[in-house]
């Protein structure tokens, strides 16, 4: 069985180039780059930038095959881990609304955690050195239905054991940004998905971007379906039992949107509006030790002259 990964973003910087004409041969690289999403497959949104302005933008393959819907522009896509990144950045606001310190104890927050995850902290969380133990290998072998946030949080809680102590090794954990989404939510008083808009997506202009449950909320519109290639077939497979968390892997946007945050953020730094104009923006230092994208899946490749950065996941 082969998983077609339906999320594909990229922004690429082309610095060679003087006008905003894209030469044949740098098109033809692209296009052959993209070849494996062209036709009548799960398809792809490609954005291309150069000094903040988009050059080409376009889709390959289709979001939707069952009603013949092609990628595009426009087309949402569910960000998987991408959405760990704006997980973050939700933290990163209350620590500078003064609500939170990222060297508090998890467990100020989240109280139904074991004695043996008092020394976990929230920058335990961002950076992956908590130890906790995978969510995904406590769900039962005969779970259908979906888990949420909250389940996360019990099947957490009910272990009374780490990998390692805190802070001395690092181990990718998803479990980690559902707790930190629900620590948005305790300290902000306010769902994950309604204070990521208020403070993030409506800020910056995402206005098709949103944090998504599966039969819960407002669906993201123009969406693309996760297949699978099996028996010689496309079949969608767009939805498992651990589709529906948040933090870890909830929202959906599209290659307009997420240009304006990538726009907005450095390795280091995200530049986020006070209020909901773009002006007098307030820097949020990270107290991540690596790129907060990086720790969200992000990933950087040279390949023909074109420096990109490729952001790929499947529901």
């Amino acid at each position: 069985m082969t998983h077609k990964p339906f999320v594909l973003l990229v922004l690429a910087w082309l610095p060679l180039m003087a006008t905003a004409q894209v030469p044949a041969p740098i098109q033809a690289q692209i296009d052959a780059l993209m070849s494996r999403y062209a036709g009548e497959v799960p398809g792809a949104s490609l954005l291309v930038v150069k000094d903040g302005k988009p050059i080409i933008e376009r889709g390959y393959g289709y979001a939707n095959l069952e009603e013949h819907i092609k990628a595009g522009p426009e087309t949402n896509y569910r960000l998987a881990s991408v959405t760990k990144q704006f997980t973050a950045a939700s933290i990163l606001l209350l620590k500078q609304d003064g609500k939170l310190k990222l060297s508090d104890p998890i467990r100020k927050y989240l109280p139904e955690l074991p004695a043996s995850d008092e020394k976990i902290t929230i920058e335990n969380l961002l950076t992956h050195t908590s130890g906790l133990i995978d969510y995904e290998d406590l769900i039962p072998s005969t779970q259908t239905a979906q888990i949420d946030d909250n389940d996360v949080l019990r099947m957490i809680a009910s272990q009374d054991h780490l990998y390692f102590q805190p802070g001395s090794a690092h181990r990718y954990s998803n479990g980690g940004y559902v707790l930190l989404g629900l620590i948005v939510q305790r300290v902000s008083g306010m769902d994950l998905a309604d204070f990521m808009k208020q403070r993030i997506f409506q800020p910056l202009g995402m206005d098709h971007t949103l944090m998504y449950e599966h039969h819960r909320g407002p669906k993201p519109a123009n969406r693309a379906y996760g297949y699978s290639f099996i028996d010689g077939k496309w079949t969608r497979t767009d939805q498992d039992v651990t589709s529906a968390t948040r933090g870890d892997g909830g929202i959906y946007s599209n290659i307009q949107d997420f240009a304006k945050w990538d726009a907005r953020c450095t390795p280091t730094n995200c530049s986020m509006p006070t209020h909901a104009s773009w002006h007098s923006p307030r820097r949020i230092p990270s107290p991540i030790p690596i790129p907060i994208t990086a720790s969200a899946g992000a990933s950087a490749a040279t390949r023909s002259g074109i420096r990109a950065k490729a952001r790929a996941s499947a529901t």
